[in-house]
């Protein structure tokens, strides 16, 4: 992870990928319009009737536009693309592909357009302190780090240190967070269903890939079909992190940004840890 506001910038491994792509293959890739909103319409599992009725048109009107038949208007567009929650990205592809010129800009974090942004994320982050907190992207590349956060990177190999630092790479890797976490098989089994819901209700191929990649780590000595059943005083999973003659237990929170209208923004989330117990609070409030 990078130092403190640095604003620069189970299922079988095989299946997720090869699932993930057959279905998101002509919404990554590009297709006329109507390939991409069949792909977008049957990822989220909604019936061309179903489709119409919140779009205010007719189950034949769709079925037109995905076959070509007819030719949208930009507005009609837009309304198909909020109708299935599109994300911005793949929203301008819907309208470049239906002849149209994209909507969201897509600017770089450091650009000028961009300081209300930064100095937003530099004092979410700053604020935190003494706890970790990291702003990623979507596909979980960090973007920033408050100071905190550099004990996730004690002791970790320089090649996982190499641009761009995954997060979700460092929390799981047997050289890095895998190696320190005391509750590794519980932990890990959660990410990877959230990693593989976004990769499926998405369509980004990246995250399929992360996903096999991570689920692929072995951890001699480890088993990982261990369930932990909860406690009565249990509300959450925690992080169970070793550090030291130290156990240090955090839980954490991920928010993003309302309302985005920029393609960089609605891709930008803040992950922050927090202390789970006083012995946790105690060892970050005398680091």
């Amino acid at each position: 992870m990078t130092p403190a506001h640095d604003l620069g910038g189970n299922r079988d491994a095989s299946s997720l990928t090869d699932s993930v792509h057959g279905m998101s293959a002509v919404a990554v890739q590009g297709g006329s319009f109507g390939e991409l909103l069949r792909s977008w319409r049957q990822r989220r599992r909604v019936s061309q009737l179903d489709l119409g009725i919140e779009a205010d048109v007719s189950a034949r009107h769709i079925s037109f536009l995905e076959t070509g038949r007819s030719r949208p208007s930009r507005e009609m567009v837009m309304k198909l693309a909020e109708e299935l929650d599109v994300p911005l990205r793949h929203r301008n592809a819907l309208l470049v592909a239906a002849g149209f010129a994209p909507v969201y800009p897509e600017r770089e974090v450091r650009a000028p357009e961009m300081s209300v942004v930064r100095q937003a994320l530099e004092k979410i982050l700053a604020g935190h302190e003494p706890y970790p907190a990291v702003v990623v992207d979507a596909a979980w590349n960090l973007v920033a780090a408050n100071a905190a956060a550099a004990m996730f990177m004690e002791g970790v190999p320089d090649e996982l240190l190499a641009e761009p630092v995954n997060v979700l790479r460092l929390s799981l890797h047997p050289k890095a967070m895998g190696g320190r976490l005391l509750n590794l098989a519980e932990v890990r089994a959660h990410l990877l269903y959230r990693l593989r819901r976004q990769a499926e209700v998405s369509g980004d191929g990246r995250l399929a890939e992360l996903h096999d990649e991570l689920a692929a780590y072995t951890y001699p000595g480890v088993d990982l079909n261990v369930a932990h059943v909860p406690g009565p005083g249990d509300i959450l999973v925690p992080l169970r992190i070793a550090a030291g003659d130290r156990v240090l237990s955090m839980f954490t929170t991920i928010a993003t940004f309302g309302t985005p209208v920029d393609v960089t923004l609605s891709e930008l989330a803040i992950e922050t840890f927090w202390p789970n117990d006083e012995e946790t609070a105690a060892a970050f409030a005398t680091s």
